[in-house]
């Protein structure tokens, strides 16, 4: 049965106006349609070889991510730094690490998810901007005091009301273990109140 159906339209392939015998007519001709299908086809095969690409590249990662031990530069591959920064980590004490023979360092894979892991009890100070947020934890975390258990320099000489070339001398001549970052600098609550108390 013939439709009497006339509508104005648009060929999804080549943009064209036309007079189509249905409502649903994507295409003005059959050469449009053939070439859509081809494009189609095209387009298809082109997403198919990039996400093969793509697997291809993120293999190696995946890989080291089942390892349950791996060696100094498999762990640079795997957290994308360098070899030198990952025996820093070590050295530091951040990245537990295990010399099995002579230049053969061998790091637990449990150990670098770990390292990532940030403190869940750190309070920070109000007003201090997050990449110095970031180093006091980092002072943290390498072995040093609790920012919580700290005082900035200000809050010492205004508790036990000391001048501040007193408070540096007093620092300097014990020893007091203090961290400068930024406009901020911080000594350890227990050793200033065991001294000026």
């Amino acid at each position: 049965m013939s439709s009497n159906i006339k509508v104005q339209r648009i060929c999804q392939h080549c943009g064209n106006e036309f007079t189509a015998r249905t409502t649903v007519t994507q295409y003005c001709s059959d050469t449009c349609s053939k070439r859509a299908y081809k494009a189609r086809i095209k387009a298809a095969k082109i997403e198919s070889s990039n996400k093969e690409t793509q697997q291809i590249k993120t293999r190696p990662i995946e890989e080291l991510k089942a390892k349950e031990f791996l060696t100094v530069t498999q762990v640079s591959k795997l957290i994308g730094c360098s070899r030198q920064n990952v025996y820093k980590l070590i050295n530091a004490g951040k990245l537990r690490a295990t010399n099995i023979l002579q230049k053969k360092t061998i790091v637990k894979r449990s150990d670098i998810d770990k390292l990532f892991k940030g403190p869940t009890n750190r309070t920070q100070p109000e007003g201090i901007p997050e990449t110095q947020k970031q180093e006091l934890n980092n002072w943290g975390q390498a072995g040093g005091f609790d920012i919580s258990e700290c005082y900035t320099l200000t809050e010492v000489q205004s508790k036990y009301g000391i001048s501040e070339t007193a408070l540096q001398d007093l620092i300097k001549r014990n020893s007091i273990p203090k961290i400068k970052k930024g406009w901020f600098a911080y000594v350890p609550k227990t050793v200033i109140d065991k001294l000026l108390s």
